[in-house]
């Protein structure tokens, strides 16, 4: 790949972390970033935890796009070595918020329990898509042109929370969460005449996944849900 092209692949991938930090703080700015800063929130330690957690990985992810856009592809690398591990601890993390985050809210009387196991699907679908992304990040980590690309997916995947909270109409909703995808696969097809494999199968995933959104309310999904919390309950 000559200079120039790969001078603007990361300036792209500087772009759209950019956009995914940005959308990550708008989505919970209400919920929590900005009630958070004004010390009018009141959230157990755990719940915290994960949000330091989940902050965290936006933040690796910059300084990782930022090392391999300068040049330092070792340090690059000794750091991805450390980010395999927090990786592992941001779904680690998830798992402990799907399950803690709507007991707490049935606890304390803000939610049903048919609530609470409606909006299972959605943090088990999040957590399922990053797995499944970020396993395969990892696993073509020596083959920058697919990793960086799964990483990509994999962090679009843990977006949905963040989107979901901005309550857009389905289609913008859906639009904006997938955006990044759209954006790499037209910047591959601008730059390449093509799209890569990787883009197409992560958007394509993505896209099946998003109509779970319809099995909140699904009596075959509440029972499901309220068996999966019941041990917590």
């Amino acid at each position: 790949m000559k200079d120039s092209a790969r001078r603007r692949d990361h300036r792209f991938y500087i772009g759209v972390t950019l956009f995914l930090i940005a959308t990550v703080v708008v989505g919970f700015w209400q919920s929590y970033f900005g009630t958070l800063l004004t010390g009018g929130i009141a959230r157990p330690m755990v719940m915290h935890l994960h949000g330091a957690v989940f902050t965290g990985w936006m933040v690796l992810l910059l300084v990782q796009v930022g090392l391999a856009a300068s040049g330092r592809v070792g340090m690059h690398r000794r750091v991805g070595n450390f980010g395999i591990w927090y990786g592992v601890l941001v779904w680690m993390m998830g798992v402990v918020a799907t399950f803690a985050a709507p007991v707490l809210h049935v606890s304390a009387g803000e939610w049903t329990l048919d609530q609470a196991a409606g909006f299972l699907i959605f943090p088990i679908g999040d957590m399922i898509l990053f797995a499944g992304f970020f396993g395969a990040a990892v696993a073509y980590r020596n083959k920058p042109d697919m990793h960086k690309r799964w990483m990509l997916a994999a962090t679009v995947a843990l977006a949905f929370a963040a989107v979901a909270r901005l309550n857009l109409p389905l289609h913008w909703f859906a639009l904006l969460w997938l955006s990044p995808m759209f954006a790499s696969m037209t910047y591959e097809l601008i730059a390449r005449g093509r799209v890569h494999k990787v883009d197409a199968g992560a958007t394509v995933i993505m896209a099946i996944a998003f109509p779970r959104i319809f099995l909140e309310r699904s009596e075959s999904w509440i029972a499901v849900g309220r068996v999966l919390l019941q041990p917590f309950l």
